[in-house]
């Protein structure tokens, strides 16, 4: 009797932990609204410029990023009919207006940092289906087709490569590939035979980065990405190990999940938006795109590497493999990663049995570690290329563009709002 009585009770022990660990989606997106609102009381005009040092316009990619973030949570709002709806759809199309939906620097930039606010766009056209919100982005994607061996300037450095190698810092991927993406889906769902040209222009320079650049910037040995060639070993974190910056990672995980998004249609979608109903379990591959499978096993790669270092506190270092080099809780990265981690588990690539409790328990970490009673999100490394840039990180510390890391957190809460869902 004793002994039933025990297992009675770690079973129920098991149960409430379980349940705890879940959490509200409510609850969620409260948390969601709560940090967007802080940033819209601090930036009420989207077209205004930003200013850190220097005045940049608000399209360049830290706000990219963030937009990436709000447009799913528009999205989310309208589905779940939440009051912010109205007032978050506004600000994107009073942002998309100002900038006369063309990406920063015109639509001859190379530059993927100014191609990243094209995402926001290409998800607002298929909403909208006006074609002034894509034109400019098919005029520089177009242009990144024939682009051969023309020189251009990026980083105070003339480069003379083709387009395949305009990726050549991991960054870039996020800020491009999934434009590609888009597009490829979006013509292919029109029936536009040009969307294998951007579904194979994506790879080339996807593969080009990941094999070729520095030697190759992908470690398949340990499934982690260098940020540049300049990280490349011979060059060591002080523990004599690789130097895999959380961030840049966090980059290529959530460029992966956003090029294969676009490929996958939901059963439940309707045209001409295809957009996919919460609660959705069965998607159809368009098959446009032949590297999904690669960008697939990269991802799942990527995912087995990660869960090796993850801290304690459920955060990850901002030096993957060097925990006394700057360690300590970082957002950006971390929600990075578990916004990844959730798509793979909605989408039945990764085991939920196996993964959602660290989703969920990550996000009650970032919550109660991370966020102040404002909506201010602490615990931010600011722009840079490795882990000893924008130090310290800590909890009362606003990085320099408070946009990117938001967005970061605003794509994984979305996340986890659609698992929570199925």
């Amino acid at each position: 009797m004793k002994l039933n009585y025990l297992i009675l009770s770690f079973l129920l022990f098991v149960l409430v932990q379980g349940v705890h660990a879940q959490p509200d989606w409510k609850e969620v997106l409260k948390t969601l609204e709560c940090a967007n609102d802080y940033f819209l009381r601090n930036n009420p005009d989207p077209g205004k410029p930003t200013y850190v040092k220097k005045e940049r316009p608000s399209n360049l990619w830290t706000r990219g990023v963030y937009f990436e973030g709000l447009m799913a949570l528009v999205d989310v709002e309208k589905q779940l009919k939440g009051e912010k709806y109205e007032v978050y759809k506004q600000y994107v199309m009073d942002w998309g207006t100002a900038h006369q939906w063309t990406p920063r620097n015109g639509i001859a930039t190379r530059d993927a940092d100014d191609y990243c606010c094209s995402q926001t766009y290409l998800d607002v056209y298929v909403r909208e289906r006006q074609e002034e919100m894509r034109t400019p982005t098919l005029q520089c994607v177009n242009n990144l087709l024939v682009a051969g061996d023309i020189p251009w300037v990026s980083g105070g450095q003339t480069k003379s490569e083709g387009s395949a190698g305009d990726w050549f810092w991991v960054d870039a991927i996020q800020m491009g590939l999934p434009v590609l993406s888009m597009l490829t889906r979006i013509c292919h769902l029109e029936g536009d035979e040009q969307a294998e040209c951007y579904a194979q222009q994506g790879w080339s320079m996807y593969e080009t980065s990941r094999n070729r650049i520095g030697g190759g910037l992908f470690n398949e040995k340990e499934g982690l990405w260098w940020r540049d060639k300049d990280f490349v070993p011979p060059y060591k974190e002080p523990n004599g190990r690789n130097c895999y910056w959380s961030r840049g990672n966090g980059w290529v995980y959530a460029a992966l999940v956003r090029a294969m998004d676009a490929m996958l249609v939901a059963k439940g979608a309707q045209s001409p938006g295809y957009t996919e109903p919460l609660g959705e379990r069965r998607w159809t591959n368009l098959k446009v795109d032949s590297h999904f499978r690669d960008y697939l096993k990269d991802y799942q790669m990527m995912t087995k590497a990660l869960m090796k270092c993850q801290r304690e506190d459920y955060f990850w270092n901002v030096s993957l493999h060097d925990e006394s080099h700057f360690g300590g809780p970082e957002l950006s990265g971390t929600a990075l990663f578990i916004y990844g981690m959730a798509w793979g588990v909605r989408h039945g690539y990764l085991s939920k049995s196996k993964y959602a409790p660290i989703i969920y328990q990550t996000w009650d970490a970032m919550v109660k570690t991370c966020m102040h009673s404002s909506g201010f999100l602490g615990y931010v490394q600011g722009t840079g290329k490795e882990p000893k840039d924008a130090q310290p990180v800590a909890y009362d510390k606003a990085p320099d563009f408070e946009d990117y890391g938001l967005g970061c957190f605003l794509l994984c809460g979305t996340e986890i709002i659609k698992l929570l869902h199925q």
